[in-house]
């Protein structure tokens, strides 16, 4: 069977209502290709890498398909939090809501033919299909931000899927910010946690290097503090990763950029810094780059 790469949405800055378009809600997971002949399933992750989850137990079809979604963890409102998931913590499912496969290829289908395909399967847990609405995207986006959900995506009539591809066809909107970032160093820390760190520090990928983006000091509680130390210190750079930034802290302590943070914030500031940062976890998924996750109108 042949092997894809999920196709990705394009940010957009505010929601719309539109009837050639659907609608569904923004996921905050993690973002899984799932192949299965009819007895075997492979789990793939967006960077290509298998994984193992044994909450995945039956295939989800009796014939070869593969499917698109993000494995998420419920709260107990039903909520998806990506703290769970860290933990394999509360409900585990997998939102499901394109097929790739079908005994065919299927990727050249209109949306809403894939998404019939997906109707007709019997999927047992922990599948579960995403389900959209048409036009209405405004009103689900209110129902998202009343719902603490990260946002919704949109998706046009009678687009096809394009694996790998950032496409204007899907299109994303956040109520809570959220991005993957590089960990290029940390800062120290004071009182409680002179023997942790103060600050993740972190940056994005730009055309010009590793571009700071702020500092991450909150979200982190005492045991995940001291194993993160740990980490950090094995993985001490005598040099700065980051592309030169008068506002960097002199005094930081640089690590090789390789460790990817899920972080969460309020707004970009005018300077091109995340406003409010908090952090969520670690993940194996690729960072997002400056050019995609940036502010709308870059810092000069």
């Amino acid at each position: 069977m042949k092997r894809y790469t999920p196709m990705l949405a394009t940010r957009s800055s505010r929601p719309f209502t539109d009837r050639g378009w659907m609608f569904e809600p923004k996921w905050d997971g993690i973002r899984l290709l799932v192949e299965s002949d009819g007895n075997e399933m492979t789990l793939r992750t967006r960077s290509g890498r298998t994984i193992e989850e044994p909450v995945f137990r039956e295939a989800p079809a009796d014939h070869p398909v593969v499917l698109d979604g993000e494995l998420v963890a419920l709260d107990e409102r039903g909520a998806p939090r990506f703290e769970l998931l860290q933990r394999r913590a509360g409900t585990l499912a997998y939102m499901v809501f394109d097929i790739l496969y079908d005994g065919v290829e299927v990727i050249g289908e209109p949306i809403e033919r894939r998404l019939d395909r997906l109707e007709r399967l019997t999927l047992p847990p922990p599948f579960i299909r995403s389900e959209g609405i048409l036009a209405e995207g405004e009103a689900l986006f209110s129902a998202a931000a009343s719902n603490g959900l990260e946002g919704i995506v949109a998706k046009r009539l009678g687009s096809r899927y394009h694996p790998g591809l950032r496409s204007p066809d899907w299109l994303k909107v956040t109520v809570r910010h959220t991005l993957r970032a590089v960990v290029g160093g940390f800062t120290k820390g004071e009182g409680s946690r002179s023997s942790t760190f103060g600050a993740l520090l972190i940056g994005l990928a730009s055309e010009s290097g590793l571009r700071w983006i702020g500092a991450v000091g909150t979200g982190f509680d005492d045991t995940g503090l001291a194993a993160i130390r740990g980490a950090l210190d094995e993985m001490r750079s005598d040099g700065c990763p980051f592309v030169d930034d008068d506002e960097l802290p002199r005094t930081a302590s640089w690590v090789v950029p390789s460790l990817v943070a899920a972080v969460e914030f309020k707004e970009w500031t005018a300077a091109g810094r995340l406003r409010g940062p908090s952090f969520k976890g670690f993940t194996d998924e690729p960072a997002d780059t400056w050019g995609d996750e940036g502010p709308t109108t870059p810092a000069s």
